[in-house]
């Protein structure tokens, strides 16, 4: 399921790094349109005033640890494992994100109760919404499965919950749209560039689930080392 010491600092920092990199787009947009400086900005985040107020904010809560901790928990850690010795781990990655993608259906009900919008739009948002966390899914699944951790994905997940998706028609509109533009394609291909080699297996010490298909015969599974 994830909880292992073995490997736990890479398993932390690595995926996030990655992660990071992929957002490099987004956080170059988020900096350049934040009024507060680098220095301003950091103290900001290292106050413990802040932190305190993030503890204290229930939709903070929910946002960043407990919906990344749980769905994480269920949707990797639980459901991988069970499903990957049935359907094999590349079936296995792709099944596990349309259930959590299915898991963020609530949000439909929730606009329609309270007329948020047209019945079309709510649906059409819901679609959008789908699809993109079954391709977030896809890639926490990819992540457990290669480090061995539940951590990473986690982070991964709180830092992403923190982002949003990324506000690419605004930054076509951005005054500064060129060096913008260009911070999203290199991002996109740095993160293509690394995503094999900062997830090698070897960085993590020996795979649990990768140990659990050996044991039940699938000894060619793909993503194991």
């Amino acid at each position: 399921m994830g909880f292992r010491l073995e490997g736990i600092f890479p398993a932390a920092l690595l995926p996030l790094l990655l992660t990071m990199i992929l957002f490099l787009g987004p956080l170059m947009q988020l900096s350049m349109d934040c009024p507060c400086d680098l220095a301003d900005g950091l103290k900001v985040v290292l106050a413990p005033r802040s932190w305190a107020r993030c503890l204290t904010d229930m939709r903070w809560l929910r946002n960043q640890v407990i919906a990344p901790l749980t769905e994480e928990l269920v949707f990797r850690a639980c459901m991988l494992p069970m499903l990957a010795p049935c359907t094999g781990l590349g079936p296995a990655v792709f099944t596990c994100p349309l259930f959590f993608g299915v898991a963020h259906f609530h949000h439909i009900f929730e606009q329609l109760r309270f007329r948020q919008s047209s019945v079309g739009s709510i649906f059409l948002s819901a679609a959008f919404q789908f699809s993109y966390t079954a391709v977030f899914g896809a890639y926490t699944a990819f992540l457990f499965i290669r480090t061995g951790h539940l951590i990473g994905p986690v982070l991964c997940h709180s830092f992403c919950n923190y982002m949003g998706f990324p506000a690419v028609c605004a930054a076509l509109e951005h005054p500064q749209r060129r060096p913008l533009l260009a911070g999203y394609a290199l991002g996109v291909g740095l993160f293509l560039l690394l995503l094999q080699p900062l997830t090698d297996p070897k960085l993590y010490g020996s795979l649990p689930l990768c140990v659990l298909l050996e044991r039940a015969g699938d000894s060619e599974a793909p993503l194991c080392p």
